[in-house]
């Protein structure tokens, strides 16, 4: 499936790539821009643009800072959490704290989900 996206959104996103976070710069750049199968930067899909994405399994990371954690924030991250499971994808959160204190079992349980997410759909790592 294709997935619907806002063309309004993609100076954003080549901007978000610019001048991201420590967490995520390091979430890509130590894990995975090398990981096996292909991940993006900052996707724009419907009207958001996701942390990180991958199409082959259909998952999308989310690396949350301070603001994800207000009733707002929180609310926002629900409502844009449903539209995206509307695209058939999974979505994991992690915090900035998690990134920083616990990068390898972030990394461990980021490879796990890609791969169970292939072996459901029959496809190779």
């Amino acid at each position: 499936m294709s997935l619907d996206y806002n063309k309004k959104n993609i100076p954003l996103a080549r901007n978000l790539r610019k001048h991201a976070t420590v967490q995520e710069n390091h979430l890509w750049y130590d894990f995975l821009s090398k990981y096996p199968v292909r991940f993006q930067r900052q996707k724009a899909i419907d009207n958001f643009i996701a942390d990180f994405y991958c199409h082959k399994a259909k998952l999308i990371i989310e690396i949350d800072g301070s603001q994800h954690y207000t009733p707002e924030g929180a609310r926002n991250d629900a409502f844009r959490t449903e539209i995206l499971k509307g695209y058939d994808l999974t979505i994991l959160r992690f915090s900035n704290r998690q990134i920083t204190t616990n990068f390898p079992g972030v990394c461990a349980y980021i490879d796990a989900a890609v791969k169970a997410s292939l072996r459901e759909g029959g496809g190779p790592l």
